[in-house]
């Protein structure tokens, strides 16, 4: 690996990605060691032919027309010109948001027993420093050498081009090329993206003209604070360091006990240099980030099994280095012969999985990609991308990371704040152990200069076997490159580890920096996803002069803007009174049922018409009162199903019930149909 990826080699940095996991890049150190190959299990049933998103594709005119025309979402500012990559949800576009965020809660904060937090979305210089989002949190940017006021982000252009050549080439060979640049182009140093446009002749795609250099281009939006202005803060990139700088209250609401989780939900801001494609690249957007914390050596699960059987379309290292295709194994599998690292963190891939899947993430298009090891920090254990395929490809939606203890580890050395977990041994260790004399403490930090108190406290602090290989290597080796503290790089000589004592210890307490497994959603991004997979058009219908293609959201009852809505058959019946009963008593249950409710009373409009509008914004149920339940002594009302165009007539006091249990999944539509029979029809 270190062969193919120059930059690993080189110890040259790695460009931070400016997707939805963006984190500040690190100096690389060394290659990561991909997992052994492994063969692909039979594909679940309905995903053995995999459809592409030629379908999302010709769906998006279509879908793009109804988010603008139903205000699902439009650009900020629009009436004013509007400004690239800030977007304003509408009515029932802000609905499915909230529904999106409320499922999302139940499905981790509750299940997992998560302690949410809410942080500030304006951040101070120092932590951001300290996390090394100030110095390094990047993306490598290019101009047109002729008309500086055109400049792209330089993997994303490597990525469009190769998506070009690839369809236009015929030689399998080059094809594997192209593919292995495309998958590597977010982890190229600024030398060898240099290289690579030279060697493709790649030009600006506007003019034809010569790129600059690439260059650095920090993401952050930087912003004054107080009066002064001398104070400098930050829009915060992410939601991750707010958890990390409040870990240690936390941790001591949970009685100090690991393993333990914080989430967050909220805003965050990236000066995305060329933002487009919709809600996909913005400059403001919403995340949800869960950071687990746990023991550095336990990071088995106790709910793996839970997960285990799932079968994922997964995309490791091995897969992507050869350009070759994604396999389908079980998660259980995957742990077991080392493609994903842990229990934990197989864990949080699996119930990413579930999630997606509930909120309507088609199967044959969502895999979990493992990054490659110029993407992944030197300090990562192993990272998966959940990628959801829609009309422009891939879209890395959700980053599943073993980040192991770098943050919590940057910010305890620049506050000096211990952030440590302490544990009592009942009964203590008594062991013999190898440890430091006073003059080779000295002999250490003298060595190591301004990094020697570093070196010094964490060779001191090192499980006893741990040091004792120290010594073992670095005598066998003659040198041995090391990292403190999760960021300082060092080579131990001989001669740093010559004044050693054995002594007999006795250990009462253990102390510790947890790792951290960091799920990481990008909300607009599953949304904008979501969409694309729940839009599907019926037959063209023929209005006048004009061809009306009918677009319905298939959106799950949970996620819909309004679970149910409930209409007049005609005007004749809209001016009745009893109806406005009927409807008044439907509502007073529905919000004692915490059904999401709306009425659409524009009875001059036909009733086709109606349900058609209320199919495209994805309400799954509809009510229709009529002239007979205006009639009969126990009054009834039509319910319909959005996908199916089926109908039973129920009692309107059943009515509200029904609804709950057609929204809660308790009985599915054909139960409720075999209940009702008396009326069955579209």
């Amino acid at each position: 690996l270190a062969q193919v990826f120059g930059v690993v080699a080189q110890g040259a940095a790695t460009p931070a990605r400016a997707g939805i996991i963006l984190r500040a890049a690190r100096p690389a150190m060394a290659a990561k060691k991909a997992a052994p190959k492994v063969a692909s299990i039979a594909a679940p049933k309905g995903c053995e032919v995999l459809p592409g998103n030629e379908a999302f594709v010709k769906n998006r005119a279509g879908l793009d027309d109804l988010c603008r025309r139903r205000f699902l979402y439009r650009q900020g500012s629009e009436i004013y010109g509007g400004v690239a990559g800030f977007y304003t949800y509408g009515p029932p576009g802000c609905a499915m948001k909230n529904n999106f965020l409320q499922q999302w809660r139940q499905h981790f904060v509750l299940e997992e027993q998560l302690m949410e937090i809410e942080d500030t979305c304006i951040m101070e210089h120092h932590p951001l420093k300290a996390s090394g989002h100030v110095d390094r949190f990047n993306d490598f940017m290019v101009k047109d050498v002729k008309d500086e006021s055109k400049f792209f982000r330089a993997d994303k252009l490597l990525e469009d081009v190769m998506e070009k050549k690839i369809e236009e080439e015929k030689d399998q060979g080059k094809i594997e090329e192209f593919t292995k640049v495309k998958n590597q182009a977010d982890g190229y140093s600024k030398e060898e993206l240099m290289q690579i446009f030279e060697k493709y002749q790649i030009k600006s795609p506007d003019s034809g003209n010569d790129l600059s250099e690439p260059y650095a281009f920090n993401l952050m939006f930087p912003t004054p604070i107080g009066p002064s202005g001398q104070l400098q803060g930050y829009l915060r990139p992410e939601t991750a360091q707010g958890i990390f700088l409040n870990y240690k209250f936390c941790l001591e609401q949970n009685g100090s006990r690991l393993p333990f989780g914080i989430s967050q939900i909220g805003k965050v801001f990236r000066n995305e240099i060329a933002p487009r494609a919709g809600l996909t690249r913005v400059r403001e957007f919403s995340q949800c980030e869960i950071e687990w914390f746990v023991k550095p050596t336990e990071k088995a699960h106790p709910k793996f099994q839970e997960v285990a059987d799932l079968v994922l379309r997964l995309f490791p290292i091995s897969q992507q280095l050869d350009a070759a295709e994604p396999i389908w194994l079980t998660l259980g599998d995957a742990v077991a012969k080392g493609v994903v690292d842990n229990e934990t963190l197989g864990y949080m891939i699996g119930r990413t999985y579930l999630f997606l899947r509930t909120i309507g993430i088609k199967e044959q298009h969502l895999r979990f990609r493992q990054h490659l090891p110029t993407e992944m920090a030197h300090y990562a254990c192993d990272c998966w991308d959940a990628e959801i395929e829609c009309c422009y490809g891939w879209l890395e939606c959700v980053g599943i990371a073993d980040r192991s203890c770098f943050d919590l580890n940057a910010h305890a050395a620049a506050t000096k704040v211990d952030l440590s977990v302490k544990e009592r041994i009942d009964p203590p260790l008594i062991y013999d152990a190898w440890q430091l004399t006073k003059k080779g403490q000295v002999s250490v930090m003298k060595a190591f200069k301004k990094q020697g108190k570093a070196v010094k406290e964490w060779m001191d602090n090192m499980d006893h076997k741990e040091f004792e290989k120290l010594i073992e290597d670095v005598r066998a080796k003659g040198s041995l490159e090391c990292v403190v503290d999760c960021e300082t790089k060092v080579t131990v000589l001989p001669e740093h580890v010559a004044d050693v004592e054995k002594v007999t210890v006795k250990k009462n307490t253990e102390s510790y920096i947890p790792s951290v497994v960091e799920p990481s959603f990008g909300v607009d991004r599953i949304l904008f996803a979501m969409w694309e997979h729940a839009y599907y058009s019926r037959p063209a219908e023929e209005e006048g002069k004009k061809t009306i293609v009918p677009g319905v959201l298939r959106l799950p009852p949970s996620i819909a803007p309004y679970q149910v809505i409930m209409l007049p058959m005609d005007q004749r019946v809209s001016r009745d009174s009893k109806f406005r009963e009927l409807v008044a008593q439907m509502k007073g249950a529905f919000t004692k049922l915490d059904i999401a409710y709306t009425f659409d009373d524009a009875a001059s409009a036909t009733l086709g018409k109606r349900y058609a509008r209320n199919d495209e914004l994805g309400i799954p149920f509809a009510v229709t009162v009529d002239l007979l339940s205006l009639e009969e002594e126990v009054p009834q009302a039509t319910v319909r199903e959005r996908d199916t165009m089926e109908q039973v007539r129920a009692p309107i006091a059943d009515v509200p019930g029904v609804i709950r249990e057609l929204v809660a999944s308790i009985t599915p539509w054909e139960q409720i149909k075999a209940r009702y029979p008396g009326k069955i029809g579209r």
